[in-house]
């Protein structure tokens, strides 16, 4: 049998980045998963590293300590909610510190040993298309779109993708995040939240041999709230 292939999920706790833990494994990934707190996972083949993204040297001290990977899927993060009058520095500083500036850190890291025809994946937002109240939330996934764009064109001789899954409103414990208290989630029209595991499938798609020529692209799951 051909070795496992590695897959670094971070924001593997909770949520999206849990979801998807459960499906790489089902698809015989050896996982590790980089978050604050251990995430719920009884398998041999999946390995916890502790690490606060919003700092940057426990960034570093978690890459440090990682084998090489095929696969790396960001999926930390949270949200913060203000009209343009109350925003502040800070909670834009520490949203673009978990979605962007996390991402980046990790994948300088990670690019010298990620293997030939390995993939990438940013889990973004269909905010970044913009929305009142959500200014700095959507300005940071906006970004998540151009850092993909970017390094897929830099990793496409190596045969490495890079790509965005955009969820809409996702039931998932930010939505109950009091730092988003001011706004409310929206129901997509097709009556429901999405669920996390709807996003770790399609992710899971485009960490599988059949997703290998699509690059520098954003997948939006939304429901039909982008109709």
């Amino acid at each position: 049998m051909p070795p496992q292939k590695h897959l670094l999920v971070t924001g593997a706790s909770s949520g999206i980045g849990l979801a998807l833990v459960h499906r790489a494994l089902d698809d015989g990934f050896r996982i590790t998963g980089m978050s604050r707190r251990d995430a719920p996972v009884s398998s041999s083949a999946y390995s916890q590293i502790c690490c606060d993204l919003m700092d940057p040297v426990s960034t570093g001290n978690a890459a440090a300590q990682l084998e090489p990977v095929d696969a790396f899927v960001h999926a930390a993060g949270f949200m913060t909610t203000a009209s343009l009058d109350a925003v502040t520095l800070d909670d834009g500083d520490a949203m673009w510190r978990i979605h962007v500036a996390a991402a980046v850190q990790l994948l300088s890291a990670l690019s010298p040993r990620l293997s030939a025809g390995g993939r990438v994946v940013l889990i973004g937002s269909r905010l970044a298309a913009g929305a009142a109240g959500r200014s700095q939330y959507a300005a940071v996934k906006a970004a998540q779109q151009g850092l993909a764009r970017s390094w897929a064109g830099e990793l496409i001789e190596r045969g490495i993708t890079v790509n965005v899954v955009a969820p809409g409103a996702t039931d998932t414990p930010m939505l109950q995040d009091p730092l988003r208290k001011s706004a409310s989630p929206r129901i997509p029209p097709i009556g429901r939240l999405i669920r996390p595991d709807e996003v770790a499938s399609a992710v899971a798609f485009l960490l599988s041999p059949s997703a290998a020529a699509i690059t520098g692209q954003t997948i939006v799951i939304c429901g039909g709230a982008s109709l």
